[in-house]
This record gives C-alpha cells, structure tokens and sequence, in this order.
C-alpha cells in the first residue's frame, strides 16, 4: 500500500521521541489566533492592516493545490490495473456526497425552525439597501448544475491549473491517469517522474505549512478588528445557533457512520486538529486540503483512493455550506417576516440540492450561491442578503471546518468500502502508537 509522499515511513515514526507541546503546530495556531484576536480588540485599525499575512498564507497554498491533486490522481490511477474500480469508487463517492448534504439541509432546516434567530427582528426588506449585494447577485447566473457540469472541462489543458479550479485540475488529473495506464510499461517513466514531482510538491507544502501560525494571527486580527464584538452582538442568536448546528450535525451525521466503519470520530478530529484551527482561523479549507491528503494516507487509505475522493468532496462534499445555506435562508424569511411555511421549505430543500452543487470555484462561494438560492425560490428578497453580509466570514467559521471534518470522514468510509484502508494501521495512527512527523 502507498502511503503519503509527504510523510516518513512508520519505524521511523514510532521511533521519533514525541515532540515538545510549544513545537506542535496546533499550539502555534492558538497561540497566533489568540494574539489576533486581542488585537483585533484593543486596536481594530492596525489589526485590519494584518489581512495580507492571512492572505499571502492561502495564495502560497492555494498555488500548490493543482499540481499535488494531478500528481495524486495521476499516480494513483496509473497503478490501478482495475480500471473499473476507479468508475466504482466515483459512484460511491457521488452517492455518498449527496446523502450526508441532504442530511445536512434537513438538520439545517430543522435547527433553524427550533431556534429561531430572526423572529422579532421586523425588518422591512423594502427599506434595505441593495446595492451592496449587487457584485455578488450578478455572479448567480455562473451558478447551476448546467454552467457547474460544463464547468468542469477546461478551455486549456493549462487553463485548469492556472485558474486553480480543482474540477478541472481533477478531470485533467483522471484522463492523464487512464493514459498512462492504457500505455502499460511505456508510461513507467513519466509515473517515476510524476512521483518525484510529487514529493516536491509535499516537500512545498511542508515549508509553506511553516507560516500557518503567521497566516492564522493575520486572517483572525482582521476579521475581529473589521467585524468587532458589535457584529456578534447584534445578530449573536444567528451565529450561536448556527454553530451550535454545526456541531450538532457533526455529531448527528458522523459519528453513527464513523462506528459502522470502525473508527473513533472524535479521535479522527483529533488527529487533523492543526488544520481544523487552520480552517477556522483562515475560513478556508483549501488551505489544509494538501496536509489532509497527506495525513489521509498515513492514516492508512490508499492514495488512490484518497486522490479521488478529497478532490471531489471539495466541490460535492459541502455539509457546512449546505447547513449555511439552509439556516441563512429560513433566517432571512423569518427576519423580513416572509411567510415560508413547509411547502416552502421542501421546495428550498430541492434548490439546494442543485445550487448547493455551484458552489466549486466560485470567489465567496457560500454568499453568491446563497443570493442564487433565493432568487430561484422567488420567495424571499434577494436584496435581504445584505442583512448578513457583515457576518459572513464569522459565519464561514462554522462552515468551513465542518466541510473539511465531512470529507475526511467520506475518505476514511469510501476506503474502507473499497478495502483500500490499512485498519490496524489507522487504529495504530488514532491512538498514537504511530506519531504524523509531516
């Protein structure tokens, strides 16, 4: 079984000594995330001059994320002599997706019907100002399961990789993979060179993962100091109560499956606990997806498997966004006092199902699709987006890492379903006997 190019082999990890609690990078990350936010309390001004640090620190990351997913796929599926496996783990995965983000509109929907946020508020969504939302409305016509499918083939080959869309980084990745595999032992050249190309890649990946903590200081003090204790105050319910769904839908929907499977759920959140605090400190689960590829085979997933799977779950696998979604919906109906009663509802529930899907590629993602949504329901003023736009990064900090939690959990399930998973070595990872040095 390949294991993560990124990492080192296991005598090697069970015999490295554990590390000192200050040099682990999950203390780091805290550290600089508590900084930020007293900064971004005690001097707002300067705090939102630190956005550049959390904004260089995703470019850095972003730049890599193309070239590791073709060297992955690539690799993988050029070492698969069943071509039909990989057909296989595709619909598996699909299928997968596309329950568990059900489930998440369900919950989302539920949670916000129980909770309430917006009831009380009595805002006349006539009187809203609508041009501060025009930039993201004008983006909805991308969004659709139409202009999303024919998305996913790109005008170039190197089109892909220069736009970093990772669809089509993706489908480039899987066309290169079954050529070579078709060419036999005429390919083993190109797979050695697209191995080697690999482990620079991680090797990258490593240095850069070096500025998490400077990354997560700048991106933390500029949404505390633009956003302030105000924004929090003022629509506290909505946040509360959205990340209170959040991890009521992590413990609802994961963890009965994380049992079937054989794993512990929350010894898995352990075990990617730096990037989860990366997540949340950048809002950004791009940031992280090469560390979880890595980290994903180490545990014991085959690359293979691990190469189709992330990549995919990150445009089909968003829990997160579709419980955004949902309860930013049914909020927005409630605040403007909208009637939206359960025939409604189900019918948002369908939308999602689509436009939750557009969501790939598209800069602000969880807003555009969310201004998209309402305008296909026709029932709810688009213009009233406006009333959460100021909230929506501290808002993307409940969704974001809720994403990345689900596509590690659909990784580890669709592995063991293939048998492509190493369970004693996973359960030797979980518990520690097996210590990640990437």
């Amino acid at each position: 079984m390949s294991q993560s190019t990124a990492t080192i082999d296991a005598p090697a990890a069970m015999r490295s000594r554990p590390r000192r609690w200050w040099t682990q990078l999950w203390v780091q990350v805290l550290i600089a995330m508590a900084f930020g936010v007293l900064l971004g309390i005690f001097d707002p001004d300067l705090a939102t001059k630190m956005q550049p640090f959390g904004d260089a620190f995703i470019k850095a990351i972003r730049m890599l994320i193309g070239p590791i997913i073709f060297c992955t796929v690539v690799h993988g599926i050029a070492h698969m002599s069943n071509m039909t496996r990989v057909g296989r783990i595709a619909v598996k995965s699909l299928a997968y997706f596309e329950v568990m983000t059900t489930i998440a509109i369900i919950i989302g929907l539920v949670a916000v019907n129980l909770l309430k946020p917006g009831v009380g508020m009595n805002i006349d969504a006539s009187t809203i100002n609508a041009s501060i939302v025009e930039p993201y409305v004008k983006q909805t016509a991308a969004v659709g399961l139409v202009p999303f499918l024919m998305n996913i083939i790109p005008n170039t080959f190197i089109g892909a990789f220069a736009d970093g869309n990772i669809l089509q980084v993706l489908f480039i990745s899987v066309m290169c993979g079954f050529s070579l595999t078709w060419l036999g032992d005429r390919a083993k050249p190109m797979v050695d060179i697209v191995d080697v190309a690999a482990k620079m890649v991680f090797g990258i990946v490593n240095i850069v993962m070096l500025a998490a903590p400077i990354g997560a200081f700048g991106a933390i003090a500029f949404t505390v100091g633009k956003f302030g204790l105000g924004s929090l105050a003022s629509l506290g319910k909505l946040l509360g109560g959205f990340y209170l769904t959040c991890v009521i839908f992590i413990v609802v929907a994961f963890l009965p499956v994380a049992m079937l499977c054989g794993f512990s759920l929350f010894k898995l959140i352990r075990y990617i606990w730096e990037e989860i605090l990366v997540c949340i400190a950048t809002t950004s689960s791009e940031v992280v997806m090469p560390r979880l590829m890595s980290k994903l085979e180490f545990l014991g997933c085959e690359e293979s498997v691990v190469g189709l799977v992330v990549p995919t779950g990150y445009s089909f696998n968003l829990d997160g966004t579709c419980l955004y979604l949902a309860t930013a919906s049914v909020f927005l109906a409630q605040a403007t006092n909208t009637q939206f009663d359960l025939s409604h509802q189900i019918g948002l529930l369908l939308i999602l199902l689509i436009t939750s899907k557009g969501a790939a590629g598209i800069a602000g993602a969880a807003f555009v699709v969310l201004a998209a949504t309402l305008s296909a329901a026709n029932s709810i003023s688009v213009a009233s987006v406006a009333l959460i736009l100021g909230i929506h990064r501290l808002m993307s900090q409940g969704l974001t890492p809720t994403n990345f939690i689900g596509n590690a959990v659909a990784t580890v399930v669709i592995a063991k379903w293939e048998k492509a998973l190493d369970e004693r070595r996973m359960q030797q990872v979980l518990d520690g006997e097996i210590t990640w040095k990437g």
